[in-house]
C-alpha cells in the first residue's frame, strides 16, 4: 500500500469536487425525503395487514402506561 500515492489521488478529488448549488442541494434533499417517507409507509402497511390477520403478533414499540 502506497500512502503517498493514495493521498495524493485523494487531494486530486477533492480539488475537483465542488460544492453543489442549492438548487441541486433541494433536488437531492426531495428524493431522499421522498424515499424515507415511502419506507416508512411501505412498513405501516406492513404493520396494518398483520394487525388484522389472524394469529398477527404486530405490536407498537411505543408504550403506553
Amino acid at each position: 500500500m502506497d500512502v503517498p500515492y493514495d493521498l495524493n489521488s485523494y487531494l486530486r478529488v477533492l480539488k475537483m469536487a465542488s460544492t453543489p448549488t442549492l438548487e441541486d442541494f433541494m433536488q437531492v434533499a426531495k428524493i431522499a425525503g421522498a424515499g424515507i417517507l415511502l419506507v416508512g409507509l411501505i412498513g405501516f402497511l406492513i404493520f396494518v395487514v398483520m394487525s388484522f390477520l389472524p394469529g398477527g403478533q404486530a405490536t407498537s414499540a411505543v408504550i403506553i402506561p
